[in-house]
């Protein structure tokens, strides 16, 4: 049975568990540098800027959880979660959720699991008034495409994405005035 819940502060190590098992899979581990304690100030601060729910699967069968997976003794185990915080529509005017990471432990894929977590921040955006829910998705994954476009979500192939990172941050920044 699955259980969606709010990330709590004693789950910053599992989230970063879950971050590197995702990192892994993308081929990125080594792009990794985030920590419990930087997961627990940006998920757990005083002013949280961004946002974690958690999935939780117990199986009904006797004996609990999936074998080989955490909360045994018929505990739940952690099973994914999607990271997210709120994004600004300027053409819109409202906000909107941008999904940072979703990520589904392979021992749990194929029961719905990717697709609750969507459907519980698309409810989100529904209650509280939001233009959008939108992500990115590596251009080689084409499970997760195939996924995505089975829940009605449409790649947006005219916007190219753009980052700026390590020294051409560093060296961006030295050029700000004030």
């Amino acid at each position: 049975m699955l259980t969606l819940r709010p990330a709590q502060a004693a789950d910053a190590p599992t989230v970063l568990a879950l971050i590197r098992e995702l990192a892994d899979y993308e081929r990125l581990l080594g792009e990794v540098d985030a920590t419990e304690q930087g997961l627990q100030a940006a998920l757990f601060g005083a002013a949280p800027r961004v946002f974690c729910d958690i999935a939780e699967w117990r199986d009904d069968a006797p004996g609990g959880a999936a074998s080989g997976t955490a909360g045994g003794h018929g505990g739940p185990a952690v099973a994914g979660f999607a990271l997210w915080f709120y994004n600004f529509s300027t053409f819109r005017g409202r906000h909107g959720i941008y999904l940072e990471d979703l990520f589904v432990r392979p021992a749990f894929r194929g029961r719905g699991i990717g697709r609750a977590l969507l459907a519980g921040l698309a409810a989100r955006c529904v209650r509280e008034g939001l233009t959008r829910l939108e992500w990115s998705v590596l251009d080689w994954n084409a499970p997760a495409l195939d996924f995505y476009r089975s829940l009605g979500a449409r790649a947006m192939t005219e916007w190219v994405p753009h980052r700026v990172t390590g020294e051409a941050l560093v060296e961006l920044a030295r050029t700000a005035r004030g």
